[in-house]
């Protein structure tokens, strides 16, 4: 069982700027967007400071985010990595499981990656992530290469939004709809 402690922050700078982003989506009317609490059970306390020093993973989470986009259901993990590309040991088995359930229920699943030394963001459609991330369990590359990143997915802020990733998101539905 997983616990928490200062490693459970990492990525937090990042969900910031999303929880932001998500809020002024809000108030614009353009989505309604939310952040899934992570649910621990707490071991042991702090009683002096009110603070929890230890805990465990109560069960496991399914994706950091879900909303609706103008009537377009969505959900989405956030991932923060230095390296230079995305390690797949980064993504757990239960959120694949989740994400493909979700986008056979018609909703659209990605993870929004932001790459810190390059201080670029990316948002990762489903079957791109599943795609590698079936090709780790059979022994092949374990990591998505920044290099597979495309141009039209990449997440700028734009105006008041700090990362306004509805704009790749678009574009993944446009890209989506030229399919079929």
């Amino acid at each position: 069982m997983g616990y928490w402690n200062s490693r459970g922050l990492r990525g937090s700078s990042l969900e910031l700027i999303i929880n932001e982003t998500n809020k002024i989506y809000l108030e614009d009317g353009l989505a309604v967007i939310q952040k899934l609490p992570t649910s621990i059970k707490p071991v042991r306390l702090d009683a002096e400071h009110g603070t929890i020093t230890l805990a465990y993973f109560d069960e496991k989470s399914t994706v950091d985010y879900m909303g609706n986009v103008q009537g377009i259901p969505i959900c989405f993990d956030a991932k923060e990595t230095s390296l230079p590309s995305l390690p797949i040991a980064n993504i757990h088995e239960h959120q694949i499981e989740f994400m493909e359930k979700f986008n056979q229920q018609k909703g659209i699943s990605f993870i929004l990656v932001h790459f810190s030394k390059k201080e670029k963001s990316f948002l990762i459609d489903f079957n791109t992530l599943k795609k590698y991330w079936d090709n780790a369990q059979k022994g092949g590359r374990k990591s998505i290469p920044f290099s597979a990143m495309q141009g039209e997915f990449e997440v700028f802020p734009h105006k008041h939004y700090m990362l306004h990733y509805l704009e790749a998101l678009n574009n993944l539905i446009i890209h989506q709809d030229n399919k079929y």
